[in-house]
């Protein structure tokens, strides 16, 4: 019998034997027990399954929701493009601890303008929440109703890198000295920052109701909704916008250590963003789903209108290189790249880029100093694609 204990006890005396199951069902039914004169017949128990009855999975059988495929079984994919998802990310392994922050606390004492701590405080006060949103949204209202297994894995990925961003602000906030209560609540003492949040909180509740049934189609459609919002706007505009102001301090060699940390981020935001695209629009050709222009029009009217109102907050008074008109702009551009990616009418027909810059400075650069930084190569191309 094992001992939990000692369990390798039966292996120290290998002339006593190991007791077994088997064994015990043997002496059990050999011993039939007598009670009040009556003998108790002991049947042999059912068999788990029926051999007849279990058919092999087939990839064209899977669905993304609402299938009746055996959920535990990753092969044969139907979805090979989410593997490689999965693949692609690991590939792309790092942790805050990396990067050297000590320049940061010097630029921020000394070198930050009041308006320059104004932007950065704030930006980090309204993504230390965001990606806490973000890791719920997939871990607890998505990742439950796929019943692809080759979806969940990736999504599980995607899970942990939220956690890992939430680390990283962390980690800024407590390298540079600033006070953890204060950044932490000012999402909710602040209105233009807790307007974002709130409206992310409503499309997260929509999709985590209990009732919430996937094969009604009022239920199906709003479902679609809040994952098309967290993944096109959320992340794939939120993010990206969110992060350019860090990026345009390093520009000007200002806070270089935190915008490094978003330039890994910014990797792991790029695949989010593709892989919530493509799902959606999975899932909307699986389920032949119409989704409401009026519904998808209000998404990007809202989603505009609370971007606006963070922007002419954090940058009420403009830093140099970036203003609160950049940053609106620069929302509508990647907005009208969203939708296109999401095979969906442009919101905002003829806006422009108005930071051409942002993509390439969005990128890792690789010519640092060995004894500046800690680099992690990687293996996969440098280049950042939000298409």
């Amino acid at each position: 019998m094992l001992n939990w204990d000692d369990p390798i006890a039966a292996f120290k005396n290998p002339d006593k034997a190991i007791e077994t199951p088997a064994a015990r069902v043997t002496e059990t039914t050999d011993n039939i027990e007598q009670h009040h004169g009556e003998q108790i017949d002991v049947k042999p128990a059912a068999p788990l399954f029926n051999n007849e009855s279990i058919k092999p999975v087939r990839a064209e059988d899977k669905r993304v929701i609402n299938g009746q495929t055996d959920v535990n079984q990753l092969a044969p994919f139907k979805y090979p493009w989410a593997w490689e998802f999965f693949l692609n990310a690991n590939k792309n392994h790092w942790t805050p601890l990396d990067i050297n922050m000590s320049k940061d606390v010097q630029d921020y004492h000394y070198g930050l303008t009041l308006e320059e701590k104004h932007v950065y405080e704030n930006v980090l006060a309204y993504l230390t929440t965001s990606d806490i949103l973000a890791m719920r949204n997939i871990g607890l209202a998505v990742m439950e109703k796929m019943t692809a297994p080759e979806l969940q894995i990736y999504q599980a990925r995607q899970v942990y890198e939220e956690a890992l961003h939430t680390w990283t602000y962390q980690h800024c906030i407590e390298s540079i000295g600033i006070e953890q209560g204060e950044i932490y609540n000012r999402y909710r003492v602040v209105p233009e920052i807790n307007q974002k949040i709130q409206m992310a909180n409503q499309r997260l509740d929509a999709a985590l109701r209990a009732d919430i049934d996937l094969k009604n189609r009022d239920d199906l459609e709003e479902f679609v909704m809040s994952y098309m919002f967290f993944a096109g706007v959320f992340e794939g505009c939120w993010f990206y916008n969110g992060f350019s102001p860090i990026f345009a301090l390093q520009r000007r060699g200002l806070m270089t250590g935190t915008a490094e940390q978003l330039q890994y981020i910014m990797r792991d935001e790029v695949l989010h963003c593709a892989f919530g695209i493509r799902v959606v629009k999975q899932i909307i050709q699986e389920e032949n789903i119409t989704l409401d222009p009026r519904a998808v029009r209000a998404m990007w009217d809202e989603s505009e209108a609370a971007e606006s109102t963070y922007a002419n907050y954090i940058l009420r008074d403009p830093i140099l290189g970036y203003t609160a008109e950049d940053h609106i702009g620069q929302f509508r551009y990647i907005a009208n790249r969203r939708a296109k990616s999401l095979k969906l009418d442009e919101p905002f027909p003829g806006a422009e880029n108005t930071l051409t810059w942002l993509d390439e400075q969005a990128n890792m650069r690789k010519e640092k100093n060995f004894f500046e930084t800690r680099v992690t190569e990687y293996q996969t191309g440098g280049t950042l694609n939000w298409d």
